[in-house]
Protein backbone atom coordinates (compact mmCIF):
# COMPACT_ATOMS: atom_id res chain seq x y z
CA UNK A 1 0.00 0.00 0.00
CA UNK A 2 1.19 3.35 -0.94
CA UNK A 3 2.44 5.38 1.88
CA UNK A 4 1.59 8.64 2.84
CA UNK A 5 4.22 9.99 4.79
CA UNK A 6 6.28 12.30 1.80
CA UNK A 7 10.19 12.46 1.90
CA UNK A 8 10.82 16.15 2.32
CA UNK A 9 14.25 15.74 1.55
CA UNK A 10 13.29 15.72 -2.33
CA UNK A 11 13.99 18.62 -4.05
CA UNK A 12 13.38 20.64 -7.40
CA UNK A 13 16.94 18.79 -7.51
CA UNK A 14 15.42 15.42 -7.57
CA UNK A 15 12.99 16.23 -9.68
CA UNK A 16 14.49 16.99 -12.38
CA UNK A 17 17.17 14.47 -12.30
CA UNK A 18 13.98 11.59 -12.55
CA UNK A 19 12.99 13.77 -15.35
CA UNK A 20 15.88 13.53 -17.52
CA UNK A 21 15.11 9.53 -16.72
CA UNK A 22 11.19 9.55 -17.41
CA UNK A 23 11.00 11.89 -20.34
CA UNK A 24 12.60 9.48 -22.49
CA UNK A 25 10.21 7.01 -22.10
CA UNK A 26 7.12 9.20 -22.70
CA UNK A 27 9.13 11.00 -25.80
CA UNK A 28 8.74 7.85 -28.01
CA UNK A 29 5.22 8.90 -28.53
CA UNK A 30 6.08 12.00 -30.53
CA UNK A 31 8.83 10.88 -31.98
CA UNK A 32 8.61 6.84 -32.86
CA UNK A 33 6.84 6.16 -35.87
CA UNK A 34 4.31 3.02 -33.85
CA UNK A 35 2.33 5.65 -32.51
CA UNK A 36 1.79 7.96 -34.77
CA UNK A 37 0.91 5.14 -37.32
CA UNK A 38 -1.63 3.63 -35.10
CA UNK A 39 -3.10 6.85 -34.64
CA UNK A 40 -3.12 7.40 -38.30
CA UNK A 41 -4.82 3.92 -38.85
CA UNK A 42 -8.16 5.55 -37.25
CA UNK A 43 -8.35 7.89 -39.85
CA UNK A 44 -6.32 11.04 -38.79
CA UNK A 45 -5.18 12.82 -42.05
CA UNK A 46 -1.32 13.84 -40.65
CA UNK A 47 0.96 14.07 -38.13
CA UNK A 48 -0.87 17.05 -36.15
CA UNK A 49 -3.97 15.16 -36.35
CA UNK A 50 -2.38 12.70 -34.37
CA UNK A 51 -0.67 14.42 -31.45
CA UNK A 52 -3.93 16.45 -31.05
CA UNK A 53 -5.82 13.64 -30.67
CA UNK A 54 -3.72 11.45 -28.92
CA UNK A 55 -2.39 14.00 -26.38
CA UNK A 56 -5.73 15.80 -26.04
CA UNK A 57 -8.04 11.83 -25.99
CA UNK A 58 -8.44 11.60 -21.60
CA UNK A 59 -9.96 15.06 -21.59
CA UNK A 60 -12.49 13.73 -23.86
CA UNK A 61 -14.64 15.83 -26.55
CA UNK A 62 -13.80 19.13 -25.00
CA UNK A 63 -13.98 22.59 -27.21
CA UNK A 64 -10.64 23.69 -29.10
CA UNK A 65 -10.48 26.38 -26.28
CA UNK A 66 -10.23 23.93 -23.41
CA UNK A 67 -7.57 22.50 -25.22
CA UNK A 68 -5.86 25.97 -26.20
CA UNK A 69 -5.86 26.29 -22.64
CA UNK A 70 -4.33 23.57 -20.98
CA UNK A 71 -2.10 23.34 -23.46
CA UNK A 72 -0.83 26.64 -23.64
CA UNK A 73 1.91 27.58 -26.01
CA UNK A 74 0.18 26.73 -29.35
CA UNK A 75 0.05 29.39 -31.41
CA UNK A 76 -3.92 31.25 -31.68
CA UNK A 77 -5.64 29.09 -33.96
CA UNK A 78 -3.49 25.91 -34.14
CA UNK A 79 -5.56 24.22 -31.97
CA UNK A 80 -8.53 24.54 -33.82
CA UNK A 81 -7.27 22.95 -36.97
CA UNK A 82 -7.70 19.86 -35.10
CA UNK A 83 -10.29 20.26 -32.19
CA UNK A 84 -12.75 18.93 -32.65
CA UNK A 85 -12.88 17.88 -36.08
CA UNK A 86 -10.30 14.63 -35.17
CA UNK A 87 -13.62 13.54 -33.13
CA UNK A 88 -15.14 13.46 -36.47
CA UNK A 89 -12.70 10.68 -37.36
CA UNK A 90 -12.41 8.23 -34.68
CA UNK A 91 -13.20 8.50 -30.51
CA UNK A 92 -11.11 9.41 -27.74
CA UNK A 93 -11.15 6.40 -26.55
CA UNK A 94 -9.98 4.67 -29.82
CA UNK A 95 -7.13 7.40 -29.65
CA UNK A 96 -6.12 6.45 -26.32
CA UNK A 97 -5.82 2.87 -26.87
CA UNK A 98 -3.98 3.47 -30.06
CA UNK A 99 -1.04 5.28 -28.88
CA UNK A 100 -0.64 3.36 -25.88
CA UNK A 101 -0.27 0.47 -28.34
CA UNK A 102 1.90 2.53 -30.71
CA UNK A 103 4.19 3.42 -27.50
CA UNK A 104 4.57 -0.07 -26.06
CA UNK A 105 5.74 -1.04 -29.90
CA UNK A 106 8.28 0.87 -30.11
CA UNK A 107 9.19 0.55 -26.66
CA UNK A 108 9.52 -3.05 -27.32
CA UNK A 109 11.69 -2.27 -30.31
CA UNK A 110 14.02 0.21 -28.89
CA UNK A 111 14.56 -1.38 -25.96
CA UNK A 112 15.18 -5.26 -27.09
CA UNK A 113 15.85 -7.19 -24.24
CA UNK A 114 15.64 -4.47 -21.57
CA UNK A 115 11.37 -4.98 -21.96
CA UNK A 116 12.10 -8.78 -20.16
CA UNK A 117 14.81 -7.58 -17.22
CA UNK A 118 13.12 -7.20 -13.79
CA UNK A 119 14.50 -3.98 -13.74
CA UNK A 120 12.02 -2.67 -15.90
CA UNK A 121 8.89 -4.53 -14.56
CA UNK A 122 10.40 -2.88 -10.88
CA UNK A 123 11.06 0.84 -12.46
CA UNK A 124 7.53 0.66 -13.54
CA UNK A 125 5.91 -0.44 -10.32
CA UNK A 126 8.18 2.20 -8.44
CA UNK A 127 7.23 4.86 -11.63
CA UNK A 128 3.34 4.32 -11.21
CA UNK A 129 3.32 4.64 -7.57
CA UNK A 130 4.95 7.93 -7.88
CA UNK A 131 2.95 8.51 -10.97
CA UNK A 132 -0.49 7.92 -9.38
CA UNK A 133 0.53 9.55 -5.69
CA UNK A 134 0.28 13.47 -6.18
CA UNK A 135 -2.49 15.65 -5.90
CA UNK A 136 -4.42 16.78 -9.20
CA UNK A 137 -5.76 20.64 -7.82
CA UNK A 138 -4.91 22.24 -10.50
CA UNK A 139 -3.11 20.03 -13.08
CA UNK A 140 -5.97 18.86 -15.33
CA UNK A 141 -4.21 17.51 -18.05
CA UNK A 142 -2.57 15.11 -15.07
CA UNK A 143 -5.84 14.59 -13.81
CA UNK A 144 -7.67 13.50 -16.86
CA UNK A 145 -4.66 10.95 -17.34
CA UNK A 146 -5.30 9.37 -13.58
CA UNK A 147 -9.17 8.63 -14.01
CA UNK A 148 -7.81 6.22 -16.57
CA UNK A 149 -7.06 2.87 -15.91
CA UNK A 150 -3.44 1.50 -14.75
CA UNK A 151 -2.02 -1.40 -17.50
CA UNK A 152 -0.76 -4.01 -15.99
CA UNK A 153 1.48 -5.40 -19.14
CA UNK A 154 4.76 -4.17 -17.47
CA UNK A 155 6.25 -2.20 -20.41
CA UNK A 156 2.61 -0.38 -21.29
CA UNK A 157 2.68 0.17 -17.55
CA UNK A 158 6.40 2.55 -17.33
CA UNK A 159 4.98 4.15 -20.35
CA UNK A 160 1.55 5.18 -18.43
CA UNK A 161 3.22 6.47 -15.78
CA UNK A 162 6.10 8.51 -17.55
CA UNK A 163 3.08 9.79 -19.28
CA UNK A 164 1.23 10.85 -15.77
CA UNK A 165 5.16 12.31 -14.57
CA UNK A 166 5.52 13.95 -17.62
CA UNK A 167 2.06 15.77 -17.73
CA UNK A 168 2.14 16.14 -13.96
CA UNK A 169 5.23 18.50 -14.60
CA UNK A 170 3.68 20.08 -17.61
CA UNK A 171 0.56 20.99 -15.62
CA UNK A 172 3.46 22.70 -13.36
CA UNK A 173 5.12 24.15 -15.95
CA UNK A 174 2.42 26.22 -16.88
CA UNK A 175 1.56 27.41 -13.76
CA UNK A 176 5.00 28.91 -13.49
CA UNK A 177 5.06 30.77 -17.07
CA UNK A 178 1.50 32.47 -16.03
CA UNK A 179 2.60 33.06 -12.82
CA UNK A 180 5.99 34.94 -14.57
CA UNK A 181 3.62 36.28 -16.81
CA UNK A 182 5.00 34.77 -19.98
CA UNK A 183 1.86 33.56 -22.58
CA UNK A 184 2.73 30.62 -24.77
CA UNK A 185 4.62 32.12 -27.76
CA UNK A 186 6.96 33.69 -25.61
CA UNK A 187 7.61 30.55 -23.97
CA UNK A 188 8.99 29.57 -26.85
CA UNK A 189 11.01 32.27 -27.59
CA UNK A 190 12.41 32.20 -23.90
CA UNK A 191 13.48 28.83 -24.53
CA UNK A 192 15.43 29.12 -27.74
CA UNK A 193 17.56 32.16 -26.73
CA UNK A 194 17.76 30.23 -23.51
CA UNK A 195 19.62 27.58 -25.87
CA UNK A 196 21.55 30.15 -27.88
CA UNK A 197 19.07 29.03 -31.16
CA UNK A 198 17.35 31.95 -33.11
CA UNK A 199 13.30 31.82 -32.48
CA UNK A 200 12.77 31.94 -36.47
CA UNK A 201 14.05 28.17 -36.75
CA UNK A 202 13.09 27.01 -33.59
CA UNK A 203 10.26 24.36 -32.45
CA UNK A 204 6.91 25.01 -32.94
CA UNK A 205 7.50 28.65 -33.43
CA UNK A 206 9.39 28.17 -36.98
CA UNK A 207 6.52 28.07 -39.27
CA UNK A 208 4.56 31.37 -37.80
CA UNK A 209 4.88 34.26 -40.37
CA UNK A 210 7.87 36.47 -40.13
CA UNK A 211 5.92 39.37 -38.82
CA UNK A 212 4.06 37.90 -36.32
CA UNK A 213 6.90 35.63 -34.45
CA UNK A 214 8.85 39.61 -34.94
CA UNK A 215 6.03 40.83 -33.32
CA UNK A 216 6.11 38.67 -30.43
CA UNK A 217 10.03 39.55 -29.93
CA UNK A 218 9.72 43.14 -30.00
CA UNK A 219 6.99 43.17 -27.22
CA UNK A 220 9.61 41.27 -25.03
CA UNK A 221 12.05 43.48 -25.94
CA UNK A 222 10.15 45.91 -24.15
CA UNK A 223 9.45 44.46 -20.91
CA UNK A 224 13.62 43.96 -20.87
CA UNK A 225 13.19 40.17 -21.51
CA UNK A 226 15.14 40.66 -24.70
CA UNK A 227 18.58 42.81 -25.24
CA UNK A 228 19.07 45.09 -28.33
CA UNK A 229 20.82 42.09 -30.05
CA UNK A 230 18.17 39.90 -29.69
CA UNK A 231 19.53 37.38 -26.91
CA UNK A 232 18.14 37.14 -23.48
CA UNK A 233 19.03 40.22 -21.56
CA UNK A 234 20.10 39.70 -17.84
CA UNK A 235 16.51 39.61 -16.57
CA UNK A 236 15.10 37.46 -19.46
CA UNK A 237 17.74 35.02 -18.13
CA UNK A 238 16.81 35.71 -14.44
CA UNK A 239 12.90 34.87 -15.57
CA UNK A 240 13.51 31.72 -17.58
CA UNK A 241 16.13 30.39 -14.48
CA UNK A 242 13.15 31.08 -11.73
CA UNK A 243 10.70 29.38 -14.49
CA UNK A 244 12.79 26.20 -14.27
CA UNK A 245 13.82 26.14 -11.09
CA UNK A 246 9.50 26.09 -9.79
CA UNK A 247 9.11 23.92 -12.65
CA UNK A 248 11.29 21.47 -10.64
CA UNK A 249 9.84 22.42 -7.54
CA UNK A 250 6.47 21.35 -8.21
CA UNK A 251 7.46 18.39 -10.32
CA UNK A 252 9.33 17.21 -7.02
CA UNK A 253 5.52 15.83 -5.03
CA UNK A 254 4.81 12.72 -6.70
CA UNK A 255 8.55 11.48 -5.93
CA UNK A 256 8.26 12.28 -2.46
CA UNK A 257 6.08 9.30 -2.36
CA UNK A 258 8.79 7.10 -2.70
CA UNK A 259 11.21 6.32 -0.13
CA UNK A 260 15.04 7.05 -0.50
CA UNK A 261 15.83 3.18 -1.20
CA UNK A 262 12.96 3.05 -3.52
CA UNK A 263 13.79 6.34 -5.11
CA UNK A 264 17.77 5.46 -5.93
CA UNK A 265 16.47 1.60 -7.20
CA UNK A 266 14.25 4.11 -9.32
CA UNK A 267 17.35 5.96 -10.91
CA UNK A 268 19.13 2.60 -11.28
CA UNK A 269 16.83 0.98 -12.96
CA UNK A 270 15.69 4.21 -15.16
CA UNK A 271 19.45 4.99 -16.30
CA UNK A 272 19.96 2.05 -19.18
CA UNK A 273 16.42 2.68 -20.42
CA UNK A 274 16.93 6.44 -20.77
CA UNK A 275 20.28 5.58 -22.02
CA UNK A 276 19.41 3.15 -25.05
CA UNK A 277 15.99 5.94 -25.38
CA UNK A 278 18.60 8.73 -25.92
CA UNK A 279 21.01 7.19 -28.11
CA UNK A 280 18.08 5.87 -30.45
CA UNK A 281 16.25 9.73 -29.86
CA UNK A 282 13.02 7.89 -28.28
CA UNK A 283 12.86 6.96 -32.03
Amino acid sequence: MRSLVRDPAVTGDTARRLHRLVEPIHLVTYFADEPEDALRALGLRNTWDAYFAGRAAPLGRVPAGTVDAIFYNFAAGEVARHIPRVWDLTTPAEALAARERGSVAALRRILGELVDAPALARAADLATEAATSASTRGRPLYAALRALPVPREPVARLWHAATLLREHRGDGHVAALVAAGIGGTESHVLHALWEGVPPETFGRIHHLPADRLAAVVAGMRGRGLVDGSGGLSAAGRRTKARIESITDDLAAAPYASLGPNDRARLIADLTPVAARLDAAGSR
